[in-house]
This record gives structure tokens, sequence and C-alpha cells, in this order.
């Protein structure tokens, strides 16, 4: 049986969101002791641990803030500079969320402090979500009040 991280790594679920700063996520299981230092600094507690103990977002509880409590409190390297993007995260919604089904919702924009979320008015129709990448942080705020859990953050296609 191989309990080597990077066996953990190849098995990872393709949705974990690592703490933003992170290195690739190759490097950051090969530096992450699994001590739990970041997820306890967390000040919105959206950061957990996860698979095997390393530290994932959990979007559903809350949004990041961006705060660097998590970079800051690591004795590993398992982090990139503060000075460099967070990450490039966005959001992204799904064929179910509710506007696109018919129905008059607007909770992501109603949450989104970064105003990246609209919802430009359609003729006869309601009214769908657009975003504004330049904008989106990536903070996560948009997911939880989703009722369809429509949103999730991605990395952005290569233009």
């Amino acid at each position: 049986m191989d309990l080597s991280r990077r066996h953990l790594f190849s098995r990872r679920k393709s949705n974990v969101v690592r703490p933003p700063w992170s290195k690739s996520e190759a490097e950051f299981i090969d530096a992450c002791t699994r001590c739990g230092a970041c997820v306890d600094a967390c000040e919105t507690q959206v950061l957990i641990k996860g698979d095997g103990g390393f530290p994932e977002l959990n979007f559903q509880r809350a949004e990041c803030s961006f705060c660097q409590a998590c970079v800051t409190s690591c004795a590993e390297p398992a982090f990139r500079p503060l000075s460099e993007a967070p990450w490039r995260l966005i959001a992204q919604f799904a064929d179910n969320c509710l506007a696109r089904q018919g129905i008059v919702c607007q909770s992501c924009k109603d949450a989104c402090d970064e105003r990246a979320i609209r919802f430009p008015p359609l003729l006869g129709a309601t009214a769908l979500p657009v975003l504004d990448a330049e904008r989106c942080s990536g903070c996560g705020a948009c997911v939880a009040p989703c009722p369809a859990s429509a949103i999730k953050l991605v990395e952005p296609d290569p233009a």
C-alpha cells in the first residue's frame, strides 16, 4: 500500500481549492505537513481539513477574505509570495442556475461585494447572470447563497 503524498495527490478530488497563494498542487502537497495551523488561523473559517488532512476551502461555509493568515501562520514553504495574486479563480454558473431556468433569482449578485455579477435586463425573459471576470476576486461569496448550488470557482480558460 502506497501511503506517500504523491499517491494522495493522484487520488484527490478535482474540485479542491487550496488556500490562496498556494504553490502548485504537487508542491503544496509535498510541503504541507497537515499541521492545521492555516485552518486554525482562518478568520472566516472557510478553510477546512479536507481529504488526507490537507487544507482546502469550503465555500458553502463562508468566503475567503484574503486576510493572509493562512500564509503567515504556515512554517512550511507551501505558499507563493504575498506580492503575487492569491489565485486566478473566478465564478462559473452551471446550467441549473435558477435564472437560466426562467426563475427570478439574483442571490449571487446580492452577495458579491466586488460587483462582478450583474443581471442585465432581457426583454420578455428572465435576466441571466453575467460575470465581469476582471472584477471577480474568486472570494466565493456568491457560492453559499445560491439556492441551486449552481456556482463553482474555476480557473479561467486561457485566452
